[in-house]
């Protein structure tokens, strides 16, 4: 069964140009994105910086709004909700951020950050049961109940990802979206980070929409994973097929950059000519083909569509 469903999802921000700025003109940061993710699932989605796998993450939850298309969660239109409505449907879908210092309060303690959720929901009646509730969910992400009168500043930023982790998990909900939970850490702590979603997700059900830039990350905790550019999905497949056969250029470019533990093995390195696209002037046909080694005369003309190649694998590309 499928918990989140996204349809034909766009995300148009205008922007003033021309003289005296008196045109108009609009930056498709996401350009007609369709995927689903199922209870209990983990769905990866990665691209360069700029390619709108934050946008589009934000625009799931109403954090921003979408200029078009549908997002379905738990059979629920949200496009259609608004005021108290939403935010009683908000506990159901959460959201933990790039920056875990940037994203909590320096004027609350961890008491009042992670208690606030709870307020505002109605989940924990009197002084007594706030507070056992507040130090269970600190066990939960391995923080010490004992340090809740603490403020962000005196945390590690592990910690403080932790504490984001939990203010998240505090409202109960079924779909979490981690925004580069993990890109801001040292690697032995982005191992602890990712661990600890996995037992997270065991113990309570949860699905994750997982953005990183980092394919070697997302393979290792999603099931599947979408690889987006310059706003659109170029491939969809399950995480391992993805790195062992990318059928898309972009992705295998991506895929090269990966670094190899292994010493001897040998990746012959894809370096992409040119610079991204802007997402104002999208390039005519296949948004890829200006960088693309490979790109024929059809590239430049016909945008190509997400079709199946191999069962759960699809792929944005005419020569896949």
């Amino acid at each position: 069964m499928n918990l989140l469903e996204v349809e034909d999802l766009t995300v148009h921000f205008p922007v003033r140009s021309g003289w005296l700025g008196r045109g108009t003109e609009v930056v498709r940061a996401v350009d007609g994105v369709s995927f689903t993710v199922a209870a209990g699932e983990t769905v990866g989605l990665v691209g360069e910086s700029g390619c709108g796998k934050s946008t589009l993450g934000r625009a799931i939850l109403r954090l921003i709004e979408p200029t078009s298309g549908s997002i379905c969660f738990e059979g629920e239109d949200l496009g259609r909700l608004a005021g108290g409505e939403l935010r009683r449907r908000r506990r159901r879908f959460q959201m933990v951020f790039q920056d875990p210092y940037g994203s909590l309060d320096p004027r609350q303690t961890v008491e009042q950050i992670v208690g606030e959720a709870l307020d505002i929901h109605g989940l924990a009646r009197g002084r007594a049961a706030r507070r056992g509730r507040i130090a269970r969910l600190l066990q939960d992400v391995g923080l010490d109940p004992a340090h809740a009168g603490r403020y962000p500043h005196e945390f590690s930023g592990g910690q403080r990802q932790r504490i984001g982790i939990a203010r998240a998990l505090a409202v109960e909900p079924r779909l979490m979206v981690c925004d580069e939970p993990v890109s801001a850490l040292d690697m032995s702590v982005q191992a602890q980070i990712i661990n600890l979603l996995r037992d997270l997700q065991q113990e309570h059900g949860l699905a994750y929409l997982f953005i990183a830039h980092d394919l070697a990350v997302v393979e290792h905790i999603s099931q599947r994973t979408l690889v987006m550019y310059l706003g659109r999905v170029v491939e969809e497949a399950p995480s391992r097929a993805l790195s062992q056969s990318p059928r898309h250029p972009y992705t295998q470019a991506l895929i090269s950059a990966v670094p190899v533990v292994d010493p001897d093995t040998k990746r012959s390195r894809v370096v992409l000519p040119g610079e991204v696209p802007s997402p104002i002037h999208p390039p005519a046909g296949c948004q890829f083909h200006p960088r693309c080694l490979k790109a024929e005369g059809r590239c430049r003309t016909e945008p190509p569509r997400l079709r199946p190649i191999a069962p759960g694998h699809h792929v944005a590309c005419h020569l896949a």
